[in-house]
């Protein structure tokens, strides 16, 4: 089963990471307008990190959730990209985490194709 370890840290890992990175957006100040927008993608983007956690526990039982979870990150990474190379108002720090989710989408898709 050596096949799949990336697929299981993958999917582990990025859990983690989403739920420190996450998490701490409940304790900012809310947008003065559309909060509930913005609670709403972090709750939302929150349970994800329960799916990747599954997902890693047996990657082939819940490899038909891979590609749900690799447009997961492309909804996010790639429009906040293409915003800030326009010169749309998309912080610096929103773009490298926009950047981070568009790696781990390569990461999920590629354990996806390892996964048999």
């Amino acid at each position: 089963m050596t096949e799949l370890v990336f697929p299981r840290r993958m999917f582990r890992w990025a859990a983690i990471y989403g739920v420190i990175v996450l998490a701490p957006l409940y304790l900012t100040p809310l947008p003065p307008v559309m909060a509930e927008t913005f609670l709403g993608f972090v709750g939302l983007a929150l349970v994800f990190q329960v799916v990747f956690w599954i997902i890693g526990g047996d990657p082939v039982k819940y490899r038909a959730l891979m590609l749900p979870a690799v447009a997961e990150k492309l909804v996010f990474g790639l429009p906040a990209l293409a915003l800030f190379a326009q010169g749309y108002p998309v912080a610096a720090p929103v773009a490298f985490f926009a950047a981070i989710d568009l790696a781990l989408g390569l990461g999920f898709w590629l354990a996806w194709r390892r996964t048999p």
